[in-house]
């Protein structure tokens, strides 16, 4: 019946013959295909073996010609004896058997064997590493012994690729074809560095190797090497090749010149099949060896009237011109950079314009001392591009000041409000007094309209020396303690009651921020308000068509598509508008301002909704951030003995507060572990009704991205209070 089985295992229901290697079972079934099978494989594992044809990238099933059925097997030569329905006899070389006898030479490290059956039967070379990286580079210099001819090493280091073989192009199907010392030392397999990767460590290995066994029996070899990297070192294949032909030169006339100087030539002719003749002609003209040069120019195909002139220019040149003139034209412009700059004083002009278009400002500073004529062009250059360019201007002000240019330091340091630095290019420059004060308010009048009230001040009472203003400064800013300060500091107490009293308690801080807080109050009660009504006729709307026989995700659905619509253009935060947003690069704030701009308080409003917990949430914030401005404020008003407006504002700021943290749970309410219906084996008709029937709290659920979804978090210190105001 064709059925093939081990004891109670049915292995194939179609086989018509078999056979056993010592490794491998195999057999032909109706389906025309020939099965390998490991002998290692665990018994319950055949019973799952796919009974169709060949599959993608599995060496253990193979076409064969209908009705052949196995007669013999050669194990010592992986060939297997078909006879065809024909009578006729035909002999193959299935790759399962190829595959398992390449794993066992190299296990006994027969590199030669293995090499010369994957080279014949074209399997992938990158298999002598991937099979046991560690066991290959143990024995990197027997492979080379086995390898017999540099021709062999180089189609290997041609054919090497960053990908393991072993599980790419030949896996181990359903787990079994590596015995088991094999699988052991798979584990080892990073022993080689993964930082520089597979190619780069063989390159290294074998180059090391054959360096070390014989340099001039491997020269081709070590030569593939370098260029076969992940990193092609073309230069020092070069060098290799320079080497040898000034050792034929050197020795004109002899036997080994001559030699050498055809090792040199075929070299050469070698490299130009590795790497683009372009790129290596470049890469000769970058050693500045013109010798060197002409030799590859002559061994490609380039015209000579495309490469000479240009060559017999550079000849006429001084030399530190000369290579400056060779990177340049191979846009290595930090090499040309410090040839440059040996070229002299005259060649400083062209210096700075290379400097100027290439922006190698910090590159060519390091290059003259600090304090030379040509330090200070530089620096000059370099604080007009931060200027000019990347609106830096604090920092082009260090550079002028490092260079101890302080005219240009100084409008710097004060277009970027670093007024401190001003005021010392100012002292260097030997500002008049007059001149210093003028600069101190100017760059007062800019820290105050910069809500920097604290250092305008600074500026006021220490360098314009008036001291009125700086009070009057400090008082704008709110830094009450700090114009009491001042005051006492220069024993001017006449300014307590023309000007710290009359803003303390007037409309400038007690009477603006009582009306501060009473209208956080009035829109704060007002929006939670409108919040509980928006969200009772949601749930309204939502048992109404529960009642009518309708389903509560359709609800949702039905009645608000447009809300819906708005949540999935971004306002919710849905996967969709978040992946768009990840695709279009913006970042998170930017998104939160995009989804503030589709929000609306207008009353019936599809985003209504999130608009008020947005707005609830800024005033939450708000009212919590009003107690830094406050406290210091307290303070005054019980110094002055104004405790009546201190109790006033104490108590309707403490008032806010408290209302605030007590609406935050309604506003924004804990997620209910029972709020989603319960479906499974363990749920019955009324659980599941239960669970349908229960109110939602709102119809945005908290948690998400967005901001305004989120409870907003409050300090809750009390150390702004006062207790003689409670």
């Amino acid at each position: 019946r064709c059925v093939w089985a081990l004891g109670v295992w049915q292995v194939a229901s179609n086989c018509t013959s078999f056979c056993v290697h010592p490794e491998l079972l195999l057999f032909t079934t109706r389906l025309h295909t020939l099965r390998c099978v490991s002998r290692l494989a665990p018994v319950a594992a055949l019973a799952g073996l796919p009974s169709g044809g060949d599959l993608p990238g599995d060496e253990t099933v193979r076409r064969v010609e209908r009705g052949s059925r196995i007669v013999a097997l050669v194990p010592s030569d992986c060939r297997l004896v078909l006879q065809m329905p024909r009578g006729n006899l035909e002999t193959i070389q299935p790759r399962a058997l190829l595959l398992s006898q390449v794993r066992k030479w190299l296990d006994s490290l027969k590199f030669k064997e293995a090499f010369e059956c994957m080279k014949k039967q074209r399997i992938n070379l990158n298999l002598l590493y991937d099979h046991n990286p560690k066991a290959f580079m143990d024995n990197i210099g027997e492979f080379l012994t086995q390898a017999q001819s540099a021709g062999n090493v180089n189609l290997f280091l041609t054919e090497l690729r960053d990908e393991d073989v072993a599980r790419t192009m030949y896996p181990v199907p359903y787990g079994w074809a590596q015995p088991p010392a094999t699988a052991a030392t798979a584990a080892t397999e990073p022993f080689v560095a993964r930082s520089t990767g597979k190619v780069n460590a063989v390159c290294d290995g074998l180059r090391a190797a054959m360096e070390a066994l014989d340099p001039d029996r491997f020269f081709l070899s070590i030569l593939t090497a370098l260029v076969r990297r992940k990193e092609p070192d073309v230069e020092t294949a070069l060098m290799r090749v320079r080497d040898v032909a000034e050792r034929a030169a050197e020795g004109a006339g002899d036997g080994g010149a001559e030699e050498a100087e055809r090792r040199a030539q075929e070299a050469l002719g070698y490299l130009l099949l590795l790497v683009d003749e372009g790129e290596l002609y470049e890469c000769a003209l970058g050693t500045y060896d013109f010798r060197l040069v002409l030799m590859v120019a002559q061994r490609s195909q380039k015209d000579p009237k495309e490469y000479l002139p240009f060559l017999n220019e550079l000849k006429k040149m001084e030399t530190n011109y000369q290579r400056y003139s060779i990177d340049n034209h191979l846009k290595r412009y930090g090499k040309a950079l410090v040839h440059l700059s040996r070229c002299g004083p005259d060649r400083f002009p062209e210096l700075l314009s290379l400097v100027r278009s290439r922006a190698l400002y910090r590159e060519a500073l390091r290059l003259f001392p600090c304090g030379g004529e040509e330090y200070t062009a530089l620096s000059e250059a370099f604080g007009r591009h931060l200027l000019e360019e990347r609106r830096q201007g604090a920092e082009a002000g260090l550079v002028f000041a490092r260079a101890a240019l302080w005219q240009a330091a100084l409008p710097a340091f004060r277009d970027a409000g670093c007024w401190r630095q001003a005021l010392c290019a100012a002292t260097r420059l030997g500002y008049p007094a007059l001149e210093l004060t003028r600069l101190a308010r100017d760059m007062a009048e800019k820290l105050a309209a910069q809500r920097k009230h604290v250092e305008a001040a600074c500026l006021l009472e220490q360098y314009a020396e008036d001291h009125e203003e700086a009070v009057v400064t400090l008082t704008e800013g709110g830094a009450w303690e700090e114009a009491m300060r001042l005051i006492h500091k220069h024993n001017r107490l006449d300014l307590l009651e023309t000007n710290l009293k009359p803003a303390v308690k007037e409309d400038k801080a007690h009477g603006q921020q009582v009306a501060g807080v009473r209208a956080q109050a009035a829109l704060f009660e007002r929006h939670v308000a409108r919040l509980a009504v928006v969200r009772a006729d949601k749930e309204r709307a939502r048992l109404d068509l529960l009642a009518d026989g309708g389903n509560d995700e359709g609800a949702e659905c039905d009645l608000y598509s447009d809300a819906s619509s708005v949540a999935s253009s971004g306002v919710l935060g849905s996967k969709y508008s978040q992946s768009n947003s990840r695709i279009s690069g913006r970042s998170s704030k930017n998104r939160r301002k995009a989804a503030r701009k589709r929000l609306s308080l207008r009353e019936g409003s599809p985003s209504e909704e999130p608009a008020l917990l947005d707005a609830i949430g800024d005033i939450a914030r708000a009212v919590d951030a009003r107690t830094a401005e406050v406290g210091p404020l307290l303070r005054m008003l019980l110094l002055f003995d104004w405790e009546a407006e201190g109790q006033e504002l104490q108590a309707e700021l403490s008032s806010l507060l408290l209302r605030v943290e007590r609406a935050l749970p309604e506003v924004w309410p804990p997620t209910a572990t029972s709020a989603a219906p319960v479906f499974g084996p363990d749920s019955t008709v009324n659980s599941i009704a239960a669970s349908l029937s229960q109110p939602k709290e709102t119809s945005w659920s908290p948690g998400q991205e967005d901001e305004f979804l989120t409870a907003p978090r409050l300090s809750k210190s009390t150390e702004w209070k006062l207790c003689s105001l409670d």
